[in-house]
């Protein structure tokens, strides 16, 4: 790249959410730190998605105390920075001259920088309306969880804009977070959607507004401004509902545009690059944690796989070799992924994140290589399609590194369902 800055570090960290930082405060302080190390963030400020989040919740398994979004990112960034890593916002990674070497666009200019290892920790986002395929109109009115949160907690958006009558699509917890900033805000939420047949219980109550299961958005209504909403319920009714917002939640998909330019193999399931349980990518060198792995996970999860992404980033940089196949695994349905989704064979690996496609209660989950059981379990409960449930790894080190494709699925004459 003609006229771009050549420098070398130890290890490049691309993105400043929970898992990015959290790695990189600890590569930073390994080993009397002797390594250098680049984060870069495309954004203005670091932190990720709790920046936009002013509700609590955030910061007891990584600081001991409840922090709310903002204060937990800037505890984050702060962390990374006192051990020693150099954090560089309003800089953003457009594409790979080499296996290792990145080219960058900051405000000074342009930049190749090439490192000994890179951790993508893009993220994720937030599918909006069109990719949603909704038909109707293009009216106001018509937003996404992180584009409510920007105005209301970011821009200082007043209500007159916001609307006076919103509905909700969804009815996983982000969604409630959503139901909260619109009362903050003085909107009335008339209702929420979702197409699950059900959601937890705890999620009812009397300051819930009135919630539609089993029911999607056939068309948005109106022009200019919104003026309300057809839905489709799972007998064929249709109806409307009259408003002037609809916030659409949930249908979050990992940031992997940067890891796709790079030839880096992406799992079917997820959407996000294929990891072991080392957090390695099939391009040696390259790891990947957080939410570019398979969408939203809560914000300390990310932070913890981006501390255990440092700890196999270590290894690397002191010699450990870098696998020369593993065995994928893949997701049958009514299972909708499973990560980390590559196992090396004889290796620990995990623990492992699954999620469902729809509410399942006490399911069986088996998995299988080549027709061989090598783990079978009941979860306690019930699975929903909004929150991953950890499966161990005990079963790892059974997988044959020359066998089949391994699958994780629901056994036979389950699940129980409600």
């Amino acid at each position: 790249m003609a006229g771009a800055v050549n420098r070398v570090v130890d290890v490049l960290v691309i993105g400043a959410g929970p898992a990015g930082l959290a790695a990189a405060a600890r590569l930073a302080s390994a080993e009397g730190g002797r390594y250098r190390i680049e984060v870069l963030e495309r954004e203005r400020e670091a932190g990720g998605v709790p920046r936009h989040c002013a509700h609590g919740g955030f910061g007891l398994s990584d600081f001991g105390r409840p922090l709310d979004g903002p204060g937990y990112a800037r505890r984050l960034a702060r962390a990374a920075v006192r051990a020693g890593a150099t954090l560089r916002t309003g800089v953003s990674a457009t594409g790979w001259a080499g296996p290792l070497t990145l080219d960058v666009t900051a405000p000074a200019g342009l930049e190749r920088i090439t490192a000994r290892a890179v951790l993508l920790a893009t993220g994720a986002r937030e599918r909006p309306r069109s990719a949603r395929l909704v038909p109707g109109t293009r009216p106001a009115g018509v937003l996404t969880t992180g584009e409510l949160q920007q105005s209301t907690h970011l821009y200082g958006v007043r209500r007159e804009r916001l609307g006076r009558r919103a509905v909700v699509i969804g009815a996983e917890p982000v969604a409630h977070h959503a139901v909260r900033v619109l009362r903050g805000a003085r909107v009335d939420v008339v209702g929420m959607v979702t197409e699950q047949p059900r959601v937890p219980r705890r999620f009812g109550g009397p300051a819930q507004p009135p919630l539609l299961t089993g029911t999607t958005v056939a068309e948005l209504l109106g022009r200019g401004r919104l003026a309300g909403i057809r839905v489709r319920h799972a007998d064929g009714r249709t109806g409307t509902i009259r408003c002037d917002t609809v916030v659409f939640t949930g249908d979050w998909i990992p940031d992997h545009e940067l890891a796709r330019s790079g030839g880096v193999p992406l799992d079917s399931g997820t959407r996000g690059p294929a990891v072991d349980g080392a957090f390695r990518t099939a391009s040696a060198g390259v790891f990947a944690a957080g939410d570019v792995l398979r969408g939203v996970e809560p914000a300390g999860a990310a932070a913890a796989e981006g501390r255990g992404a440092a700890d196999a980033v270590l290894r690397h940089l002191s010699g450990e070799p870098w696998p020369v196949s593993s065995v994928p695994l893949r997701s049958e349905d009514p299972v909708a992924w499973v990560a980390p989704n590559r196992v090396v064979g004889g290796a620990a690996g995990g623990p492992f994140l699954v999620r469902v496609r729809e509410p399942l209660t006490r399911p069986v989950v088996e998995v299988v290589q080549d027709g061989r059981v090598l783990h079978r379990t009941r979860l306690l409960g019930t699975a929903w399609p909004h929150r991953s449930v950890r499966l161990s790894a005990v079963w790892a080190r059974e997988v044959d590194p020359a066998g089949g494709p391994v699958d994780v699925r629901v056994g036979p004459g389950t699940p129980e369902r409600a």
